[in-house]
């Protein structure tokens, strides 16, 4: 009975020191995951501070920041589960495994890595740019762009993302990449209307606004179509007030062909009503 007692005190010691060294490990594997991930998004910071003193793109930096913080919290997890006792070239050796299962599990996740590469390289947009993505009936101004995905914040105060490797395979439209636009406006007067004079009045209207080279506002017939002379107005603006110069424009030039007399034509529906008398219907029912 003694020697069976001083056995069981020996077990229970071993396994005692054997669960508090395992329970002293995961504490220290816990510290070093709270204080890797606050240490990696103070790093990410600094990075991100020093890349934006540099005046470095901003989708650049957002891209790198977002690489980065992943990159340093694998390592972070990478030293937590090492101090757990699993060796370093076992994790690795199982990376490695498992590299070929997890590569196709995450084909799309690594297109998108790749697109974003590729969009960085190529720089079709930069955040603030405003794009549309042809075909998708997605766009709006670019707000961030991560290792993933890009954020487009749309007019209305939404937000839309894209996945980087569909933005790379896609044709975009960049409405804000250069300094000016051209505004192509087409409105229809009727045929008895005086073309010289409809010309006159919107190049009037047209030399009011915000035009960036007044010199060159063309007032053209572009076509003669069935029921209207279709008047055609070109004009070079900033890009930033093109909007609301468009918008600008054609009211002004409504308000002007009130004034003038001069008629846009509209698609007219004219009913006549007849009255026909008792006898008429008497008639028309035999």
């Amino acid at each position: 009975m003694i020697a069976s007692s001083v056995n069981w005190n020996v077990v229970l010691n071993h396994y005692t020191d054997q669960i508090l060294d395992f329970a002293l490990n995961i504490l220290v594997a816990l510290i070093i995951v709270g204080v890797g991930f606050k240490l990696s998004k103070w790093l990410v910071s600094l990075f991100r501070k020093g890349m934006e003193k540099r005046k470095v793109d901003l989708g650049v930096v957002t891209f790198s920041c977002s690489f980065l913080k992943i990159a340093l919290r694998c390592i972070v997890i990478f030293m937590a589960v090492e101090r757990l006792g699993v060796k370093g070239t076992s994790i690795v050796a199982l990376f490695g495994s498992a590299g070929v299962a997890v590569g196709l599990a995450l084909q799309g996740s690594l297109s998108n890595i790749a697109g974003g590469v590729l969009l960085l390289i190529l720089k079709p947009f930069q955040v603030g740019d405003y794009i549309v993505v042809d075909g998708t009936g997605c766009e709006g101004e670019v707000a961030s762009m991560d290792i993933f995905y890009t954020k487009l914040k749309t007019v209305d105060n939404r937000v839309i993302v894209i996945p980087n490797g569909t933005l790379s395979n896609s044709n975009l439209i960049n409405n804000t990449k250069q300094d000016s636009r051209l505004i192509d406006l087409k409105i229809g007067i009727a045929y008895d209307s005086d073309i010289q004079k409809v010309k006159e009045t919107m190049l009037g209207v047209a030399q009011k606004e915000h035009m960036t080279q007044d010199e060159n506002i063309q007032v053209f017939v572009s076509d003669l179509a069935d029921s209207s002379v279709i008047m055609g107005l070109r004009a070079w603006v900033s890009t930033e007030v093109y909007v609301s110069t468009k918008w600008s424009l054609l009211e002004h030039i409504k308000d002007a062909f009130d004034r003038e007399g001069i008629e846009i034509p509209y698609n007219k529906l004219d009913v006549n009503v007849t009255e026909i008398k008792g006898t008429d219907r008497e008639q028309a029912t035999v």
